[in-house]
């Protein structure tokens, strides 16, 4: 088949013209990943956030699988300085159960050196925000830096998409990396689209966030425990200064009937001293907890013409499995594993549909029965959470299978 003159750069997926909307975790990742293996694409990262912004001050807090602490480290943009590794984690259920069921998954029992990592938002993306500068830099007649530019609307059309970010420019692929929370609104074009296009669920929940400072934790150990308002975490952090260990906290509960609100911080110390087991260790201090709606949001597909949405864009989940970041990056990895297989961007991004789904829908469908069986008011229901929980333990095969699963996903 013949092409016009000017016409090669847009038959092949590695020279190709791509915009990359949002800066996050996600976003970043995309695009220093493409920078280094689509050594003849154009890349261009648009964010609204201005340049001199200090994101390392984040304070949020994420949870990393082995596979994502593992493609950042690949990347070069992993402070593991910054991180505290998840050597074990304990899954189990506030009394009264069935007997004192409980599922331990240890790093050592599957022969890595950790199942995932904790760090703050900040540590996350001021080493991916500083790699991709760099790398810009150096080839600064193809990756671009776009910040304070929001985007206010894609259209896609033919063989490109224009993209508006003041002034209309094209594109062969936009990739939508930018999303909010549940309940949160977004501005611009891609907020209208996700809600016509998205499976979108409140699940009548809040959760609250924050940091527990705990006296007898043990380093490394990550606590998932389901209480009969809902899921609660620990997630160990790096120890303060003066040693005392840290973890952060999410604490799920019905928004309709919160029983968190109300309470002053001592009391909010005194009942998650309740939920948690004894070998969580003691809470002995808690920050100030902020609260999220909590809901689903999901795409029904990743790719729409030449625009393609990866992480929060394409998917907002509950927290009680810990999966959304990890699952946005994902994303990022196998858009660009597909655009260098394929020898055209429409099939690459066939590809990625194809090869995304399978892993993507397991997740959603994991996480959305998690949180709905919180609100089922079924005699038994805590009896067959428990009865389940010990059939996982009892079953090594079953349990290695859902490790190798948190760790890396459906690959």
């Amino acid at each position: 088949m013949g092409t016009r003159p000017g016409d090669e750069r847009r038959m092949t997926t590695t020279a190709c013209e791509m915009a990359v909307v949002g800066a996050g975790p996600v976003g970043l990742a995309l695009a220093l990943h493409a920078a280094q293996a689509l050594p003849q694409a154009r890349i261009t990262v648009f964010d609204a956030r201005p340049p001199e912004r200090d994101v390392a001050a984040d304070p949020r807090t994420l949870a990393l699988s082995l596979g994502s602490v593992q493609f950042l480290q690949r990347l070069g943009a992993w402070a593991g300085t910054a991180a505290q590794a998840i050597t074990e984690i304990h899954v189990s259920q506030q009394p009264p159960s069935w007997g004192d069921a409980e599922v331990r998954l240890g790093a050592a029992e599957f022969g890595v050196p950790q199942l995932g990592a904790v760090l703050g938002y900040g540590a996350l993306l001021a080493p991916l925000q500083a790699a991709w500068l760099a790398c810009a830099q150096q080839q600064p007649q193809r990756l671009h830096t776009r910040f304070g530019t929001p985007v206010a609307a894609l259209k896609a059309g033919g063989d490109g998409v224009e993209v508006d970010a003041g002034i209309a420019e094209r594109f062969d692929l936009a990739v939508v990396a930018e999303g909010g929370v549940f309940g949160e609104n977004t501005s611009g074009a891609q907020g209208p689209a996700l809600a016509r296009r998205a499976l979108n669920s409140d699940y009548g929940q809040t959760a609250w966030v924050g940091t527990a400072t705990l006296q007898g934790a043990t380093p490394g150990m990550a606590f998932e425990r389901f209480t009969r308002h809902g899921p609660a975490a620990l997630l160990p952090l790096p120890p303060q200064p003066d040693g005392r260990a840290r973890a952060a906290l999410v604490w799920c509960v019905a928004a309709a009937a919160d029983p968190v609100r109300e309470l002053s911080p001592a009391q909010r110390l005194a009942v998650l001293n309740t939920l948690f087991p004894a070998a969580a260790g003691r809470l002995v201090g808690l920050s100030p907890l902020k609260d999220f709606a909590l809901g689903l949001k999901a795409e029904r597909t990743l790719v729409s013409g030449r625009i393609v949405r990866i992480g929060n864009a394409a998917q907002t989940l509950h927290p009680v499995a810990g999966q959304g970041l990890n699952l946005g990056l994902r994303d990022a990895h196998e858009l660009v594993a597909a655009l260098r297989r394929a020898t055209d961007l429409d099939s690459a991004l066939r590809r990625v549909e194809r090869a995304r789904a399978p892993d993507r829908w397991s997740v959603i469908v994991a996480t959305d029965f998690l949180a709905r069986s919180f609100t089922w008011q079924l005699p038994g229901a805590a009896t067959a959470r428990g009865l389940g929980l010990a059939a996982l333990q009892a079953l090594p095969p079953v349990k290695g299978w859902l490790a190798r699963r948190m760790m890396f996903g459906g690959r």
